[in-house]
């Protein structure tokens, strides 16, 4: 009796191991994994998925406090993984010979790869992105397709961007400068920094606000008191669809991109799982289908098919591939530069 009573146990625990290797733990964005599509996962592999949602601040903790442990999938940001990974070693290499490479588009993949670089190894694959770059108003602005429609005298007056890093970043380019490629330099990216302020503290007058709040500067595009302002996609193509004048506008130079990933944590106990949602997301149809629910493009080759005609239009209207390969995808940025940029924000601000 003792002996089919611990055959017994046995198979239970047996059991209860091959259904926790058979949960996929994942710790994402909300919105990131949407229930039509864990429902179809779990339908064709037999995995489930539980989710936590989070951020970078907080996925950061989690797994600083696990030390790596507790899920098996996590989303951070593109320049939030090689920095943290020095530090705390909370994620392990990406083994790309698990990852469908037909699924990415190339210029994103290897963008990621580069970015999240931790000892000769990459920690990162892509899956959703978003860009800054000019909003346009066709019929005051005719032909404003560059950074430098922000200081051209035409539109004094008429002009609105932030006085953030990503404004530095695009007048550095506006101005031939490649600031990622400076991140390195600490005295070049000073040089760099000098000369933008000297340039935005001349092109004061052509400005109509530097903006803090998004619908307060879209609706100073619907008023027609800015011409050309620096946002985000999202923004140009919601004004969009009620002034088919006004639109995003992907920079010449290139628009600036993030880019949220997968990153799979140190000790994460179920990698083939893993590995598997990864493909499944990036699959055309499935990356589709994310976009139309949330607005974000994915890395997904061949995605814009499985697209909602209304969502597909402004991404095949605004970024055809040259313009997804010219992007610019932000790397991780030292700290000491950061503290720079905003010594020289402030110069800019109290500037007469």
């Amino acid at each position: 009796m003792k002996r089919v009573l611990l055959l017994v146990l046995l198979t239970v625990f047996s059991l209860a191991g091959f259904s926790q290797a058979e949960t996929l733990s994942l710790l994402t964005w909300k919105g990131y994994a949407p229930q039509v599509l864990i429902d179809k996962f779990e339908k064709e592999t037999g995995i489930k998925v539980e989710v936590t949602f989070s951020n970078n601040e907080e996925m950061i903790a989690k797994l600083r406090a696990t030390r790596g442990a507790g899920f098996d999938l996590a989303q951070p940001s593109q320049d939030r993984i090689s920095s943290v990974q020095e530090k705390f070693k909370i994620y392990q290499a990406i083994d790309y010979s698990k990852i469908d490479s037909s699924l990415f588009v190339p210029s994103m993949l290897d963008a990621v790869k580069k970015n999240t670089v931790v000892k000769g190894k990459s920690f990162a694959v892509p899956f959703c992105w978003g860009t800054s770059g000019l909003i346009v108003n066709s019929g005051k602005a005719a032909g404003a397709s560059s950074w430098k429609a922000l200081l051209d005298d035409k539109y004094k007056g008429r002009v609105s961007y932030r006085l953030k890093r990503p404004t530095l970043i695009a007048m550095g380019f506006a101005l031939g400068y490649d600031p990622f490629a400076l991140y390195s330099d600490a005295k070049a990216y000073k040089a760099m920094l000098d000369k933008i302020a000297e340039t935005l503290i001349a092109a004061k007058p052509l400005v109509k606000n530097y903006w803090a709040n998004g619908d307060a500067l879209l609706e100073s595009m619907r008023s027609e008191e800015v011409f050309v302002a620096m946002a985000w996609d999202a923004g140009g193509w919601k004004l969009h669809g009620n002034n088919s004048a006004i639109d995003f506008v992907a920079p010449k130079e290139g628009a600036l991109g993030w880019i949220d990933t997968f990153a799979i944590p140190s000790k994460a106990k179920n990698l083939d799982a893993a590995y598997k949602w990864i493909n499944f997301m990036l699959k055309p149809e499935n990356a589709g289908y994310f976009t139309t629910a949330e607005k974000y493009g994915t890395a997904s080759q061949g995605a814009n098919a499985f697209i909602s005609p209304e969502v597909r239009a402004n991404f095949v209207r605004t970024f055809p591939q040259a313009a997804i390969d010219n992007i610019k995808w932000y790397p991780p940025v030292p700290a000491k530069l950061e503290s720079m940029e905003g010594k020289i924000l402030d110069k800019i601000k109290a500037a007469k």
